[in-house]
Formats: C-alpha cells, structure tokens, sequence
C-alpha cells in the first residue's frame, strides 16, 4: 500500500481529516494535512474515499 500527502498540492481543508480521522490530521501551524498512521488505512478502509473526496487531489492512495 502507498499513501502519501503532496505538501505542495496541500491546501488544509481538513476533508480528509473528517473522512478518515485515525490516519490524517490537519496540523493547524502548517495548514497542511499529515498522515498520523500509515498502517491505518488497512484497517480503517477509508483512504480511498479521503484521497477521492481531495478537491486539489493531493493524497496518493494505492491500496
């Protein structure tokens, strides 16, 4: 599995947060969304639909 945030794409708007919560969070100082647990998303399932719901398309997703 690949899952990586593109900072440069990165705009904060924090829909990946509220989609998958236990893997990404909005770090508040940089505005940027990081990811809090890589391994996550084999258990959560909800990568996919964070990296779809992206308006700019900054998180890679390959399950």
């Amino acid at each position: 599995m690949k899952l990586s945030v593109d900072s440069e794409k990165c705009i904060g708007c924090g829909r990946c947060e509220e989609i998958c919560p236990s893997v990404f969070h909005i770090d508040e100082e940089l505005a940027l969304s990081k990811i809090i647990d890589n391994e996550g998303c084999e258990y959560v399932g909800c990568c996919e639909a964070a990296a779809e719901n992206c308006p700019v398309e900054a998180i890679y997703y390959e399950p």
